[in-house]
């Protein structure tokens, strides 16, 4: 029962900490609550001791100090909740870098560097899932014959009279119009972009043509950032 309560009263303390415009509560502000908190837990305190009078006195100093414990730590993260989210930011993106950590109030997507020193991203084009590589060097989007039949384009009917120089050597490429492309909540419509013919290019590029209608990409230290 004591260890209910104590929940309880964390539960709540947690929920005021986090939401600061948490407005009232059972119509208390939400100072007025934060300081009927330390009230609450002598209350429980006093009553768990009337209802569990045998329990030593130790074991209950013991119950005080881990959830004083429990809570001290959730105010230093807290406090430290920005600094722990770039953290934890960096951790998932590197245990899966092509996957965009998305910033919806900034409009930003972010993604860390492979292993391979390249910038995988993982997209969506025409609402076929793709990963491509981040590469300035190249004048537009690039797609691989494979990533492009993925996309419900038809490579049959394409031309491929446009010479382009790959990771491969050098290649041709047709031109082709993508309705959508979405790299995180960054959304584009009718973009162009290149699709390689087969066998030319291993991975499709994220190229100038996407690029060059963001307000901005920056590369820096090992993550890049694209913003809407």
């Amino acid at each position: 029962m004591l260890f209910i309560g104590f929940a309880l009263v964390v539960a709540v303390a947690l929920a005021l900490l986090i939401s600061s415009d948490a407005g009232t509560l059972v119509g208390l502000t939400q100072q007025q609550t934060g300081q009927l908190v330390p009230l609450l837990v002598l209350l429980i305190v006093f009553a768990g001791g009337a209802f569990a009078r045998r329990r030593r006195a130790s074991e209950l100093i013991g119950n005080l100090a881990l959830w004083a414990g429990l809570f001290g730590i959730a105010m230093v993260g807290y406090t430290y909740r920005d600094d722990l989210n770039g953290i934890a930011a960096r951790v998932f993106g590197e245990l899966m870098p092509g996957t965009a950590i998305v910033d919806a109030e900034r409009g930003t997507a972010t993604f860390r560097r492979g292993r391979d020193g390249h910038f995988q991203i993982d997209g969506r084009i025409n609402g076929a899932e793709v990963t491509m590589i981040f590469d300035t060097g190249a004048s537009a989007m690039v797609l691989t014959s494979a990533d492009a039949r993925k996309a419900g384009i038809d490579t049959a009917s394409l031309r491929f009279n446009i010479p382009v120089s790959t990771a491969n050597g050098t290649g041709r490429a047709a031109s082709v119009l993508l309705d959508r492309i979405e790299i995180g909540s960054i959304v584009r419509e009718r973009v162009r972009a290149f699709v390689a013919e087969a066998e030319a290019l291993d991975t499709s590029l994220l190229g100038m043509s996407f690029l060059e209608t963001l307000s901005r990409y920056a590369v820096s230290s090992n993550s890049l950032e694209l913003t809407d």
